[in-house]
């Protein structure tokens, strides 16, 4: 099965639960509260269905257009637009008749379900697979810096991240992740620290670079591939081998390869390398343009076993995994908000880096992961809790605006207005989704 195929089904099936959950989670207290739900649809039905059935009072199916999924509440200006049952009368079962807090619970049911759903994901997973992550005391020698905005701030390879907003972080992952909101870090560099201030639009200069990696690990320089066009394709090297040293200078990690190799274009080299604990050289053919033809690879667990860094491994009970889940649960959503509160704020152009479809479909491997499934899906389910809750029109977060101000005030909106509303908030909504993919577009276009 292709790279692209694999992504593509865990793209699907992801979207396809999540969209399905989160309206169950409308249907299910619209019926508790006697409400009729007309339609429950994965995807959107315009002009036709790819399959529907009637059972009992609702037709469910399935639509063509993949942007997300609705259930049709009876006496409800939803996605349809459809207002003819409005000129009428209200009906003892439709949403119009419920009282306030009914149409509330049932609006906020699809979020609900969202969040329940990655909730539980982290708790399962931390029970199923525990954690592995890379100690960051264990990091030797600092990180690979290549990005240009980092190094305009003074960032070097061979820096240590030492804190985020002077904060420590244990876990590799977490200190990547807790980067993207971070607005100073604090660096070590011959056993001195200092701190660095990001700037405002740090991260619009990330998301308009070529280079989009932060601090990253440093590896040794393993023999992954000979290239067939190499000059040294027959010279006798293979997968694993670990470079010691090229034309006698040590090579500990891999990014140290391309200032030697800029000095030894055209000449023949010899190179020391290990093989099953044995030390051996060769001698090695570079081109006009100072290359080997010879590809790195190597894996995080041999990485590990060869002491560049620990991988710690954690398991935990069934109660240990509902503490360390809730606490995934917790700085997720909390990262997610930063971001959003970042994105929302136009001075840190940080809304030039939002993505639509084809940002979500590269977030997923192109091997399958059953951990790396569920945990992507967590978020994925997050994500779209959060977003329908934002308080515009057409999303579920506008429909709850509106029924506050009625609990509140005493005063239901009209009709006329909520449709006026609704259809505000659906052009201000796809205006929204074509940004986000006109971004996916320009960057797959002109990076």
């Amino acid at each position: 099965m292709s790279p692209i195929l694999i992504q593509a089904l865990q793209f699907l099936l992801s979207l396809s639960l999540l969209i399905v959950l989160h309206e169950m989670g409308h249907f299910l207290p619209a019926k508790a509260f006697k409400t009729r739900v007309e339609k429950f649809y994965l995807f959107f039905d315009i002009k036709f269905s790819l399959f529907k059935k009637k059972i009992g009072e609702t037709v469910y199916g399935i639509g063509w257009l993949p942007l997300g999924g609705y259930v049709k509440i009876a006496g409800m200006i939803d996605e349809s637009m459809d207002t003819e049952q409005l000129s009428e009368p209200p009906k003892p079962w439709e949403f119009r008749s419920k009282p306030a807090w009914q149409r509330l619970i049932i609006m906020l049911g699809g979020v609900t379900v969202n969040f329940l759903v990655a909730l539980v994901i982290y708790i399962l997973t931390s029970f199923v697979y525990g954690d592995a992550y890379i100690s960051t005391d264990s990091i030797q020698d600092g990180y690979y810096i290549t990005n240009p905005v980092l190094k305009e701030l003074g960032v070097e390879t061979g820096d240590e991240l030492v804190a985020i907003d002077g904060q420590r972080y244990d876990n590799y992952d977490d200190l990547r992740r807790n980067l993207i909101t971070a607005e100073r870090i604090t660096v070590a560099r011959d056993g001195q620290e200092r701190e660095i201030e990001l700037p405002e639009d740090f991260l619009g200069q990330l998301s308009t670079g070529e280079d989009l990696s932060m601090f990253r690990l440093r590896f040794p320089f393993m023999v992954g591939e000979v290239s067939d066009s190499s000059l040294n394709k027959n010279a006798g090297l293979q997968p694993g081998d670990l470079i010691l040293s090229i034309a006698g200078e040590p090579i500990k990690y891999y990014d140290q390869v391309a200032p030697i190799m800029d000095t030894l274009k055209n000449r023949t080299i010899p190179v020391r390398f290990e093989r099953d604990g044995q030390t051996r050289t060769l001698e090695l053919q570079t081109d006009a343009d100072g290359k080997m033809g010879i590809w790195p690879g190597g894996s995080m667990k041999r990485f590990s076993e060869l002491g560049y860094f620990d991988t710690v491994i954690k398991d935990y009970s069934l109660g240990e995994s509902i503490a360390v889940g809730g606490q995934k649960f917790v700085n997720q959503i909390g990262g997610y908000w930063l971001q959003l509160k970042k994105i929302f704020t136009p001075s840190t152009g940080a809304y030039k880096g939002v993505g639509g479809f084809k940002a979500i479909f590269d977030i997923f491997p192109d091997f399958w992961s059953w951990q790396g499934f569920w945990e992507i899906t967590a978020f994925l389910s997050i994500m779209l809790a959060v977003l329908n809750l934002l308080p515009i029109p057409a999303l579920d977060g506008g429909h709850v605006m509106f029924l506050l101000y009625e609990m509140v005030s005493g005063r239901k909106p009209s009709d006329k207005f909520m449709e006026y509303a609704q259809m505000v908030g659906f052009f201000l909504l796809i205006a929204l989704i074509l940004f986000a993919n006109g971004n996916d577009v320009y960057k797959w276009l002109f990076k």
